[in-house]
């Protein structure tokens, strides 16, 4: 076994023999997630087989984008094909199950970041802002209107994995707090505090939320939200191992 010397930091490594595709945040932009899984099929037709292989969608499937109502279907159809993919909620599939629960103020919230194009994707006039609205009856529409194993799909998905010394989330961590003991509401919003801390948290994160140009690789975290919606770049990181790198829908791979 090699040693390490005071102030390196071993290599992190995925489960032994598995292979990982993380995706960021698809935000409804289906024809970019179309192109990088194809990007992500050309990757990995050029490895030797591994023992075991998951592609990780990391939450934050709808809104913004114009095809929330393609990404669903499209991945809820997967996940029922594989077990090899894994989908995880994000803030903006928790925003939307709340409207749909009728929550006070969660449709309005959920309308400013993005919900009025999910809303059209399903063919459905999203709520004028400056009239009031009979919240209960349009709540109620929404309801009949979406699929309901959809809805109840995603309620169910998980807000965490992990391999090796990779963790896997939406948003983040709350720096000092064990991930066992991580809340739902830190893995699906947190930001600042999250993005600033230089500390160990006790695996790399993996995580999307908050948008940056590139992909951003830190010693104790990796960020791949880089904001297909507005940029047309859907990004992905590809873990095995000790092995790791960076793919997008603008270049096949990149180290990392």
């Amino acid at each position: 076994m090699a040693s390490v010397t005071a102030g390196q930091r071993a290599r992190p490594a995925t489960d032994r023999g598995e292979r990982i595709y993380a995706i960021g945040d698809v935000h409804g932009c289906y024809e970019l997630l179309v192109a990088l899984l194809a990007r992500l099929d050309e990757h990995d037709a050029g490895l030797p087989a591994a023992r075991s292989q998951h592609m990780l969608l990391l939450g934050d499937l709808i809104d913004r984008g114009p095809d929330s109502a393609k990404v669903l279907g499209f991945l809820y159809d997967l996940t029922r094909e594989t077990d090899q993919v894994l989908v995880l909620q994000g803030n903006h599939e928790q925003l939307m199950l709340r409207a749909l629960d009728g929550e006070p103020g969660m449709l309005k919230a959920w309308m400013r970041v993005g919900g009025k194009q999910t809303l059209q994707s399903f063919g459905i006039t999203p709520p004028d802002p400056d009239e009031d609205v009979d919240i209960a009856g349009y709540t109620a529409m929404l309801n009949r209107s979406f699929p309901r194993p959809w809805i109840d799909w995603l309620r169910a998905l998980p807000l965490r994995a992990r391999s090796g010394d990779y963790f896997f989330c939406h948003a983040g961590v709350r720096p000092g707090v064990a991930l066992n003991r991580q809340t739902a509401t830190d893995l699906l919003w947190i930001r600042g505090e999250f993005l600033s801390d230089l500390g160990d948290h006790g695996a790399v994160i993996v995580h999307g939320h908050s948008v940056h140009t590139e992909p951003e690789v830190r010693h104790n975290r990796i960020g791949i939200d880089t904001g297909a919606y507005r940029t047309g770049i859907l990004s992905a990181v590809y873990l095995e191992g000790t092995q790791r790198g960076i793919i997008t829908t603008d270049s096949l791979i990149r180290a990392a």
